[in-house]
């Protein structure tokens, strides 16, 4: 197959990290070209300060040389600049008149420095500080002169002003607000963070708006609207950053402050897309680098035809990389009336520490001084988490790096930019033989985008290497066939587009050839789970919803007539009365579900009795939703059951033609004496005088296990909802064979109902659910033999 042509324009961190997830998705779709404005390879930008400090070195904060391009075959131009993007023909023009057509097209331009518009911005010594060509004439400035002002308090002043100090120039630092970081940090932060800079050696000049830089060619010193004035040898202007969108808008792309998207990052043009500080997204520009990766892979995955639900915005946190300043913050900081906030201020040892909550969730939150449980709180705020008294405490109280990083869950993320679990790099560590932060860079990512979390990297490896360290990740591989876990497969089945149980086989290294009784039916799960029209031999002879038959070890079959809700009349027990007796079925049954079921069937007669008795038939083998218990045999209670026989005669309808990780039992019982055994069942309902009781998670089997309380609704229509939604999240995100309490205990019931309770989410839920019953359903009609 001929590749398509893609072309980024811009070779930046947001839109080459963009191509790596391209290429994890789908390494052979496209053929790459990559214009950058700049004369470099692609380069942390985010660094540049860490430069400018002294810390690192330029060749250090390079993140893809020259050989990384010609592994992927990526024509890379740097130095020339797309002027033009003509839409009609698919081509755009560089300011070297070189002309690249394209398939897919995206812009990942990024940002340009503000610079002020007063008089006197012109001159000589007056710098922006954005590029790498920025930082080494800011360091050539110093070799020659020895004042200089920053204009601007905000993070990326902050920062450069901090180099210039190590550069050896005297600085000030020129602030338009009352407050440094205003947007990043409260008051009692920013003034904390000002007095331990001025320790440094800053000087702030705050609520000062510049009016004119003076001085014949070169520049000599700041005048300000209120009449003062300061001398210095060089300006750098870090007063914030613009979406380099005029080309776009040029182009015919639908702007506004920048490049308009939807939540798959496409702009008004469906075969371009947009990626990074350029693009506007729900009415938010990000200019940190968690957000624009977050939108790389949403991108990356839609371009490559994966299916994902889309981008839904991020959560934004700030850490400041001055050394010796530990600074950390994220979301609503600022309490308002509708939250509490709990707050500690060691003056003395210079610790500060803010947590806003929302009904009992962490909506933001400001450290200083102790920034360790900066991760914690960002990943609490992400999925929405309740704090418990455990986690407040461990977030307030001071404590060693070491305990932190000790008492740290595998789960919890080390690396936010990219998203690295502590026990994704412990697992790097004991199976590589990691040691050096260095290392686990190149083989995690972890602390190659901000270097906020390489302190915690460091201590995490100090940690791995003590003698307190005794974790250890099992790796729990699908079965004694294969080395790969079921989510590694998952992952290698959709990359490599395997779409049968012996190609998966095949191409990820299978031990036995022949696989087990563990992992065929789990491949074919997951087949069918990814490709819903895979079609596999079933032990159950499903013709259609009418004729279904299960063989059984004698070599006869047995038969069970749906009767939804296990509800029935006289007519349909007429036609089975009548069959058994035609065809001399010698054994009949009533199963717990109160259903008929017919078994002894010889084959040559499958066909006479779906013709008579032309009614639905159950499917009760194999891994599905199971037919649901309901009490209306319940004689002694006269409680109303026609809501809670409604109610199941729906799911029962609803779920139908699907298969699940493993088979779901059900029961709903029409009142508190519970008939259906329903806080037993993988899931059960109780209806009460106020409503209906939703359990989860329960087990009948030999060890007896309590469902859950899921919740308590009113309507039956959000009774519906749920199950329905309960099922298909089991159904998306559970191992084959893992049952629902296993599931359950491994993703958190919390999380769950986070997932329930949100109506977007539920609804694609839904939509996701009703789209598989009629691919199934329409696999399931065809004539398996």
């Amino acid at each position: 197959m001929e590749k398509q042509k893609l072309v980024l324009i811009g070779n930046g961190m947001a839109g080459i990290n963009c191509i790596e997830e391209i290429l994890k998705n789908n390494p052979n779709m496209y053929e790459v070209t990559v214009f950058g404005s700049e004369p470099h390879y692609n380069y942390n930008r985010i660094m540049l300060s860490t430069v400018l400090q002294g810390d690192t070195k330029v060749e250090d904060i390079t993140l893809h040389n020259r050989s990384w391009y010609e592994k992927n075959d990526i024509q890379l131009y740097t130095g020339e600049t797309v002027v033009k993007v003509d839409k009609e023909k698919k081509v755009v023009r560089t300011d070297q008149s070189r002309e690249v057509t394209y398939d897919k097209l995206i812009f990942a331009t990024g940002s340009n420095p503000f610079v002020l518009p007063i008089p006197g911005a012109d001159k000589e010594g007056v710098v922006s500080f954005r590029t790498i060509e920025d930082c080494q004439k800011i360091i050539n400035i110093s070799n020659g002169y020895k004042k200089a002002v920053v204009i601007g308090g905000g993070l990326l002043g902050l920062e450069a002003a901090r180099g210039l100090l190590n550069l050896g120039m005297s600085v000030d630092v020129v602030h338009i607000a009352e407050h440094i970081m205003e947007r990043q940090l409260d008051q009692t932060a920013s003034n904390m963070l000002r007095q331990e800079l001025e320790s440094q050696g800053m000087n702030f000049l705050l609520n000062k708006a510049t009016e004119e830089i003076i001085g014949e060619s070169r520049v000599e010193g700041l005048r300000f609207k209120d009449g003062s004035v300061v001398e210095t040898d060089a300006v750098i202007m870090a007063v914030g950053v613009r979406p380099n969108v005029q080309m776009a808008k040029d182009s015919g792309i639908e702007t506004n402050r920048a490049i308009l998207v939807n939540d798959y990052l496409q702009t008004s043009e469906p075969d371009i897309y947009a990626v990074g500080e350029c693009v506007e997204h729900r009415g938010m520009v990000y200019g940190l680098v968690k957000p624009l990766y977050e939108q790389g892979r949403i991108l990356a995955q839609h371009i490559c035809g994966v299916e994902e639900s889309g981008y839904q915005g991020s959560t934004l946190s700030t850490q400041l990389k001055i050394s010796g300043v530990d600074v950390f913050s994220v979301g609503q900081f600022q309490p308002d009336e509708e939250t509490k906030t709990i707050t500690q201020y060691d003056e003395l040892a210079g610790i500060y520490k803010k947590i806003v909550l929302k009904e009992d969730k962490v909506i933001g939150s400001v450290l200083f001084g102790d920034t360790k449980a900066g991760n914690k709180l960002l990943d609490m705020i992400s999925k929405q988490k309740v704090i418990t008294d455990e986690e407040k405490i461990m977030i307030l109280q001071s404590s060693s790096q070491d305990s932190q990083v000790a008492s740290m869950e595998q789960t919890d993320l080390i690396c936010n930019c990219n998203a690295v679990t502590k026990g994704t790099i412990i697992e790097a560590c004991q199976t590589q033989g990691l040691t050096t932060v260095e290392e686990v860079k190149k083989c995690t990512k972890a602390s190659t985008a901000c270097g906020g979390c390489k302190p915690l990297v460091t201590d995490l490896l100090s940690y791995i290497q003590s003698d307190d360290f005794d974790e250890v990740i099992e790796k729990e591989t699908m079965c004694s066939c294969t080395t790969l876990t079921d989510e590694e497969i998952v992952t290698e089945m959709q990359l490599l587009d395997l779409r049968t149980v012996h190609e998966v086989m095949s191409e990820l290294g299978w031990k036995n050839e022949e696989g087990c009784s563990t992992c065929i039916p789990a491949l074919q799960y997951y087949l069918g789970m990814i490709y819903p029209e895979y079609e596999t031999k079933q032990e159950s002879l499903f013709l259609n919803d009418r004729k279904n038959a299960t063989l059984q070890s004698d070599g006869t079959y047995s038969l069970t007539p749906q009767m939804y809700g296990g509800v029935t009349n006289a007519e349909e027990l007429r036609k089975i009365a009548d069959v058994v007796e035609k065809y001399r079925i010698p054994n009949v049954a009533i199963t717990s579900e109160q259903r008929v079921h017919l078994f002894g069937v010889k084959e040559e007669d499958l066909e006479p009795i779906w013709n008579d008795l032309d009614m639905h038939l159950s499917s009760t083998y194999g891994n599905t939703v199971q037919n649901i218990k309901t009490c209306i045999g319940e004689t002694v209670c006269k409680c109303e059951k026609h809501n809670a026989l409604e109610l199941a005669v729906k799911v029962e309808k609803k779920t139908e033609y699907l298969t699940t990780p493993y088979r779901i039992k059900m029961g709903i019982s029409a009142c508190m004496h519970n008939g259906a055994g329903s806080t037993t069942k993988d899931i059960g309902v109780i209806q009460f005088d106020r409503g209906f009781e939703i359990y989860v998670g329960g087990s009948s089997g030999r060890n007896v296990r309590s469902g859950q309380l899921l919740c308590v609704t009113d309507t039956e229509q959000e009774v519906f909802e749920l199950i329905c939604g309960f099922i298909q999240y089991y159904r998306e995100t559970a191992k084959y064979s893992e049952r629902t309490w296993e599931w359950m205990d491994r993703i958190n019931l919390l999380h769950i109902r986070e997932v329930l309770f949100d109506h977007d989410l539920r609804q694609q839920l839904l939509a996701n659910l009703e789209h598989d019953v009629n691919q199934n359903k329409k696999v399931l009609e065809k004539t398996v033999t």
